[in-house]
C-alpha cells in the first residue's frame, strides 16, 4: 500500500485511479461496437471475404461470380448501416475523447509522480545495499588471514555487487514499463475508438514516447557515433578555414552547399547502384571503370564535332544527328554498355555462387583493358557546349543536377520498399537460404541487383560527362567504387547483408564528398585526404561489426 510520506502507488491503486476512465470510454466503446457490428464491421469482412474469393480455386467461375455479387449486395447493405451509424459513432467518439482529454492528465501525471518516487527509492536501495555488502565484506576480510580466502572473498563480493546492479536495473526497467504502458494506455483507448486512425499530433507524441522508452545510450552512439564524430570535424574545419585562408574563405555558404550537392549527384547514381549489391553481402570493385567507360562513349556521342580519337582506329562522327537525339543515344549507350558487365558479373555471382570481389573485379580489368586498349587511353575532348544547359541548367544560380540525383534517391526508394523485387533483396540479402526455401529466386535476384546498379552506373556516367563538359578517357572515375562503397557502409548499409536505408546512402554521399569538398577548400593534400577517408570507413565497418555482434 502507499504510505502516507510518499506518492508510490501499488498496482491495485493505480487500476483504482483508472477505474473511472476505463468504465467511461469502455461503456462509450460497447455502444460504438453494438452500431459497427451490422456495419463498418460487417463491411470489412465482407471485403476479405471478396479478396480471398479471387483467390479461391474451389469454386468454379460460374459459382464464383454467383458468390461475389451476394457478398457485394451484402457489402452495400453493411456500408448503408455504416453511413446511417456514422453520425451517431462520431459523436461518441467525441465524447468519449473530450473526457480523456479533460481526466486522463491528471491520472496520468500522480502515475508519473509515482514512477519519479519509486525510482528515486529503488535508487536509495542500492546504495544502501551497496553500503552493506561493502560493510559484510570488510568484515569478513578481516577475519581472513590466508591469501587464497580473501581472494575468493573479493571474487563472491564482486558477484553480490554485480546481483545488486542487476537488481537495481530490473527494478528501474519495471518503473519504466509502468511509465510507458500508463501513457500508452490512452491511445490504446483511441486506437479502439477510431480505428487505428490517429492525428499527426498523437503518432508524433507516440513516436517520441517510443523513442524516450525504447532509448539506450550504447545503442544510440553504435547507430550514431560516427556521425556525431564527422559533425564535429565539419563544426572544427567551419571554424578553422576562415582562421587558416582569411575571413572572406567560410565553408558554410549556400553557394558551397550547392556546389557540394551538385558533386554529389551523379555520385549519388554508383552509390545507390553498389548498395543494393551490399544489401546481398556483396560488393562492387568495377565502379570506377564503368565511369570511365560511360565517360568515354558519353563523349564520342556528344563530341563538340568530329571526334579527333578513334575507337579500334574508327573515327566516329555523330555530328550529323540533332543534339537531343545525340544527348538520349548517349545515355542508352552509357545504360547498355554498364548493364552489359553487370549482368555478367551477377551471373557468375549468382550461378556459381562466385564472392562479388571476384566476378566485380574481373570486370574491372576487363573494362579497363579494353577501352584503354580501344582508345589508346587518349581522352575525347569536350562535348557540345549546348548540351550540359539543355540537361542540367542552373536556374537562379539553383543546380538542376541535384534534381536528377533526387529523382534517383525516390526511384530507388520505391523500389526497395515498395515492390516485391526489394522485399526479395532484403530476404536474400538476410538469409539466402531461407529465402530459397520461401520460394524466392535467389539467382534472379541476385542477376536483378547487378543489372539495376548497371542501369544506375549508366546513367550516373552520363550525368557526369555532362557535368564536366565531357573529356571523356578509360582513366576517368579511378577509385570512385571506394567513394560509393564507403559511402553506403558510412550509411549504414551492412556488409552482412539484409541492413540498410536509402536515406543512410544518401548521408554517406553527403558525408563524403563535403568532407572532400571542405579539405581541398582548406588545400589537404589530397593524399591526407585519402587518410581521412581511410579512417571514417575503418570506423564505420568497426561500429557496424559490433552492431552485428551484438544482435549475435
Amino acid at each position: 500500500m502507499a504510505t502516507e510520506n510518499t506518492k508510490i502507488l501499488t498496482a491495485e491503486q493505480e487500476l483504482q485511479l483508472r477505474k473511472p476512465i476505463d468504465d467511461y470510454v469502455g461503456g462509450i466503446q460497447e455502444q460504438i461496437n453494438a452500431l459497427r457490428k451490422d456495419g463498418t464491421d460487417k463491411a470489412v469482412e465482407i471485403q476479405s471475404a471478396l479478396d480471398n474469393l479471387k483467390r479461391d480455386r474451389i469454386y468454379t467461375a460460374q459459382e464464383k461470380e454467383t458468390r461475389r455479387a451476394q457478398l457485394r449486395k451484402e457489402l452495400e447493405q453493411a456500408k448503408a448501416v455504416e453511413a446511417r451509424n456514422k453520425e451517431q459513432i462520431s459523436k461518441l467518439i467525441a465524447d468519449a475523447e473530450g473526457y480523456l482529454k479533460a481526466n486522463y492528465a491528471s491520472y496520468y501525471q500522480v502515475v508519473e509522480a509515482s514512477c519519479t518516487q519509486e525510482k528515486a527509492q529503488a535508487q536509495q536501495k542500492y546504495q544502501a545495499a551497496v553500503a552493506q555488502l561493502n560493510q559484510e565484506h570488510q568484515a569478513a576480510v578481516a577475519k581472513l588471514s590466508d591469501a587464497q580466502e580473501i581472494k575468493d572473498e573479493k571474487y563472491v563480493h564482486k558477484n553480490r555487487l554485480f546481483d545488486a546492479k542487476m537488481k537495481l536495473d530490473k527494478d528501474l526497467q519495471d518503473i519504466k514499463d509502468r511509465r510507458h504502458a500508463a501513457f500508452d494506455h490512452k491511445y490504446h483507448l483511441i486506437d479502439l475508438l477510431r480505428l487505428s486512425k490517429f492525428t499527426l499530433g498523437e503518432s508524433m507524441a507516440q513516436r517520441w514516447e517510443n523513442y524516450r522508452y525504447s532509448f539506450n545510450i550504447r545503442t544510440f552512439l553504435l547507430r550514431n557515433g560516427l556521425y556525431l564524430a564527422i559533425a564535429v570535424i565539419f563544426i572544427a574545419l567551419c571554424i578553422v578555414t576562415p582562421i587558416v585562408k582569411g575571413p572572406k574563405v567560410q565553408l558554410l555558404t549556400v553557394n558551397n552547399i550547392l556546389n557540394i550537392l551538385q558533386q554529389a549527384s551523379p555520385r549519388m547514381f554508383l552509390a545507390l547502384g553498389v548498395a543494393g549489391l551490399i544489401m546481398l553481402a556483396g560488393t562492387d570493385l568495377s565502379i570506377g571503370r564503368m565511369v570511365g567507360m560511360g565517360m568515354t562513349a558519353a563523349t564520342i556521342v556528344m563530341h563538340n564535332g568530329i571526334n579527333t580519337g578513334g575507337v579500334f582506329g574508327h573515327i566516329f562522327d555523330f555530328t550529323g544527328m540533332p543534339v537531343p537525339a545525340r544527348v538520349l543515344l548517349a545515355l542508352v549507350v552509357c545504360i547498355v554498355l554498364c548493364t552489359i558487365f553487370t549482368t555478367i558479373a551477377g551471373f557468375f555471382t549468382a550461378k556459381f555462387k562466385m564472392h562479388p570481389f571476384i566476378s566485380t573485379m574481373a570486370n574491372m580489368l576487363v573494362i579497363f583493358g579494353l577501352v584503354t586498349y580501344a582508345t589508346k587511353g587518349v581522352s575525347f575532348g569536350g562535348i557540345d557546349s549546348s548540351i550540359p544547359d539543355m540537361i542540367i541548367p542552373k536556374l537562379n544560380g539553383f543546380p538542376t543536377i541535384i534534381l536528377w540525383a533526387l529523382a534517383a534517391v525516390v526511384i530507388v526508394w520505391f523500389i526497395w520498399n515498395k515492390t516485391t523485387f526489394g522485399k526479395n533483396l532484403y530476404a536474400v540479402g538476410g538469409n539466402p537460404e531461407a529465402a530459397s526455401v520461401s520460394g524466392i529466386s535467389v539467382f534472379w535476384v541476385t542477376v536483378g541487383a547487378f543489372i539495376m546498379a548497371g542501369i544506375l552506373y549508366g546513367f550516373g556516367s552520363w550525368l557526369e560527362c555532362i557535368r564536366m563538359f565531357g573529356s571523356g578517357s578509360a582513366a576517368y572515375g579511378q577509385g570512385w567504387e571506394m567513394d560509393a562503397i564507403a559511402a553506403c557502409v558510412v550509411g549504414g548499409v551492412s556488409f552482412t547483408g539484409g541492413i540498410g536505408k536509402i536515406s543512410g546512402v544518401v548521408t554517406g554521399v553527403f558525408i563524403f564528398t563535403a568532407l572532400t569538398y571542405s579539405l581541398t577548400t582548406l588545400g589537404i593534400d589530397a593524399n591526407l585526404q585519402f587518410v581521412f577517408s581511410g579512417i571514417i570507413i575503418l570506423v564505420a565497418v568497426m561500429l557496424d561489426c559490433l552492431k552485428y555482434v551484438q544482435k549475435k
